[in-house]
């Protein structure tokens, strides 16, 4: 089929029709709805019998005896089993082979009652067959390996015509003196069960017999995963104008209801087609086309809601078709225009037209992206592809076209269509969920509406419109703020590409006030990745790296970050009391410490951490050795290469309840103190440090003491673990003492 593009058209047949034989003089063709297959029957049979199907696989060629004219033909659902009708009375049954040879030996079953005719007949398993007579039905259990039929059971019911509706194995006959009578019956397994009976309102002419129902105008469709009865009345109601359909919800507990009714305001011939879940109205004297949607929200009377059509009648889009030229040259092929709403054509559900003259079977397609320019309500635009398969693209589109210069939406209308994505995704999530715990089978998982998740909207979308200049930068932050809002209000964890994109687009306008509050007041969730990019603004913004400490501070599962980040700007004692404040002293790798200390070139800092993890030894494993396994190998010679071994004569472990005394002379030197001490006898007793000198430290350590205690080296070493910056601030004030505080620690 040759491709015109020529206007916008929302509805088009397939670009590829299953060809067949046309119907002439000595072929008849038929159509199994069941197992959507053409069979095209030359001479009977005699002169073979071609089937296709949807795929070439389930093309098939094979001849019968001509044995009279063929009134139905079907296979079973497994094509092992051939049913052909050639009289009122009988069916007649052929094996068939899986290479796909035909058993010689034919067998049939003849209908029960010398007055019955069979109208019809339909496979309603694989080896269960249903005839429809005028008396009833019949159900039967075909055996082929003995050729043989068994009768499960007989209904009695009075039938004017039928409809089959095999992907739900729903048979509906019509009774009564105006067949508005129907009665369903559903098919399972080895048995028939009868659903309740209904009946159908006629319209209601004035001074003339009422019109029966008829079998042309009533079709069975699933749309939206719930069974109709789709019924065609061409006079409404009295006073209107133009036909309406009629949808009938059929229950296995309660007579089938009226639930929607469509309005088409055109009167003349129509056909009806459902094509992903939307009602397909052709109408043969406009040639045009309509699409109705039944969950698109409309007015309603309390008991059946009244639609019209989403968008103005068009026609179908025009093609061409390739046909074999009329001229005498060989294998030439010719485009002639195709007839659009042809007389000869014969719609079956769910979408299927049939040419029967010119061998052609079509599937009716919508096409999504017409409808962008014609539905204004962008609202309701954006339900309408929800509902629909293979749209995301459109609707990606469609959120991208929204955010564009010259054809933004306002931030409401953003805020709505963004609620709809996101509660469709939040649906989504909530089933994996049900289905991961058992409670559902993944079976029952319906993919109908499309999932437009949060990597989608970055890819597609935001990442899109973030580089575009011409659109204001607090347009794209209200617009992804509002994405967030509505993440955050559908329970769906935000991911931390969102908050990144916000971040850059505000750090690159210079809105670090903004942004110091979106992190203060958590708009932008605390996260690893967050913090990261917050530590690689600080050259530009320097509360950013507090801001990143407090971020990490607040994930519990953050230590080793904030450790990290603290080494990385040779910060060890505020990371060996952060250590200590969450205790982890006793798993945090003393290596790590050493080597940031050693990298600071700072002796006295280096002893500081050393002796912490030094004692942090002791106290696990009663050895100051570092184990072998924790690599200090390097740390140790180090510090033995720093350091004297005499210092420790200064200092021995104060469990052991060794102390130092200092005789204390003073003598003022400009500005200095010189402080001389020196190593005297050990006793038990604290060490005396002079009150002028305490004053000097931290007031905070002198609160701690209460007045006239004095401070013990115990005390000292914790005070310097925690303010080793003040006891070193000021060397010249204590050029003697420091040494013995350094060591204290």
């Amino acid at each position: 089929m040759a491709q015109q593009n020529d206007g916008c058209f929302y509805i088009e047949l397939c670009k590829n029709p299953i060809r067949f034989d046309p119907v002439d003089k000595v072929t008849n063709v038929f159509y199994d709805d069941a197992n959507r297959q053409v069979f095209a029957v030359r001479s009977c049979g005699a002169m073979g019998v071609v089937v296709k199907g949807p795929k070439d696989s389930n093309s098939l060629t094979f001849r019968m005896e001509s044995r009279g004219d063929v009134l139905s033909i079907k296979f079973s659902a497994d094509k092992r089993i051939l049913g052909v009708q050639r009289s009122q009375k009988s069916v007649e049954f052929i094996n068939f082979s899986p290479d796909g040879t035909t058993d010689q030996l034919e067998y049939s079953q003849t209908c029960k009652g010398r007055s019955t005719i069979i109208n019809g007949f339909v496979w309603t398993a694989i080896n269960e067959i249903c005839f429809i007579t005028d008396h009833g039905i019949e159900f039967y259990q075909v055996t082929p390996e003995r050729r043989t039929l068994k009768c499960l059971k007989t209904i009695n019911v009075s039938v004017v015509w039928h409809k089959w509706l095999a992907e739900s194995n729903l048979l509906l006959i019509a009774s009564g003196s105006l067949s508005n009578t129907l009665n369903p019956f559903y098919f399972r397994a080895g048995s028939v069960i009868k659903l309740p009976k209904f009946e159908v309102d006629l319209p209601v002419v004035p001074k003339q017999t009422k019109p029966n129902l008829m079998e042309r105008d009533v079709s069975m469709a699933t749309i939206y995963n719930q069974l109709y009865i789709v019924i065609l009345r061409h006079q409404p109601r009295p006073g209107s104008q133009g036909a309406e359909i009629v949808l009938y919800q059929i229950s296995r507990d309660t007579p089938a209801r009226k639930t929607d009714v469509l309005r088409l305001d055109m009167s003349g011939r129509f056909a009806i087609n459902v094509s992903d879940n939307l009602i397909v109205v052709h109408h043969q004297a406009s040639k045009t086309s309509v699409i109705f949607d039944i969950q698109l929200e409309t007015e309603t009377d309390g008991f059946a809601k009244y639609h019209y059509p989403v968008v103005s009648p068009l026609p179908l889009k025009p093609f061409k078709l390739l046909l074999p030229s009329l001229c005498v040259q060989e294998n030439k092929m010719m485009e002639y225009n195709c007839e659009l709403y042809s007389a000869n054509w014969i719609v079956f559900q769910p979408n299927i037209v049939i040419d029967a003259k010119l061998g052609c079977l079509w599937y009716v397609e919508l096409k999504l992206e017409p409808l962008v320019t014609m539905i204004p309500d962008k609202s309701r635009l954006m339900k309408l592809l929800l509902l629909r398969k293979d749209s995301k693209s459109v609707i990606l589109s469609v959120c991208r076209e929204m955010l564009k210069p010259g054809q933004q939406a306002d931030l409401s209308t953003i805020a709505k269509i963004l609620d709809m994505l996101n509660k469709v995704y939040q649906q989504h999530l909530e089933k994996e969920v049900l289905i991961l715990a058992g409670e559902i089978p993944g079976t029952d998982f319906n993919h109908a509406q499309v999932i437009v998740d949060q990597s989608e909207m970055y890819t597609h979308v935001f990442s899109e419109f973030e580089d575009n200049q011409e659109i204001k930068y607090k347009f794209k932050v209200a617009v992804l703020i509002e994405y967030i809002r509505s993440l955050s209000q559908c329970n769906i964890p935000v991911q931390h590409y969102l908050y990144e994109l916000i971040i850059n687009i505000l750090v690159r306008n210079n809105c670090f006030y903004q942004l110091h509050q979106f992190l203060q007041y958590h708009v932008l969730a605390d996260s690893k990745p967050l913090a990261c990019l917050m530590l690689s603004l600080e050259h530009v913004y320097a509360p950013a790296h507090q801001l990143a400490l407090d971020m990490l501070k607040v994930i519990s599962t953050a230590n080793e970050e904030i450790i990290e980040v603290l080494l990385s700007k040779h910060q060890l004692l505020p990371a060996v009391r952060f250590i200590r404040s969450v205790g982890i002293v006793d798993t945090v790798s003393a290596r790590k410490f050493l080597e940031a200390a050693m990298n600071t070139d700072d002796s006295m800092l280096f002893y500081t951490v050393f002796k912490f993890f030094e004692q942090r030894n002791i106290r696990l494993r009663q050895n100051p050795r570092f184990p072998a396994g924790e690599h200090c190998e390097e740390y140790v010679k180090h510090f033995e290469g720093l350091f004297d071994h005499n210092i420790e004569s200064y200092l021995e472990d104060s469990d052991e309840e060794e102390r130092f005394s200092m005789d204390q002379g003073r003598q003022e030197e400009g500005d200095n103190l010189v402080w001389d001490f020196q190593h005297v006898s050990q006793y038990s007793g604290p060490v005396p440090i002079p009150s002028s000198v305490m004053g000097r430290f931290s007031t905070n350590f002198s609160k701690d003491l209460e007045t006239g205690d004095t401070p013990t080296l115990k005390d000292l070493r914790d005070f310097g673990l925690y303010h080793h910056e003040s006891l070193l601030l000021d060397p010249r004030d204590l050029p003697l003492l420091s040494r013995l505080l350094v060591v204290c620690l």
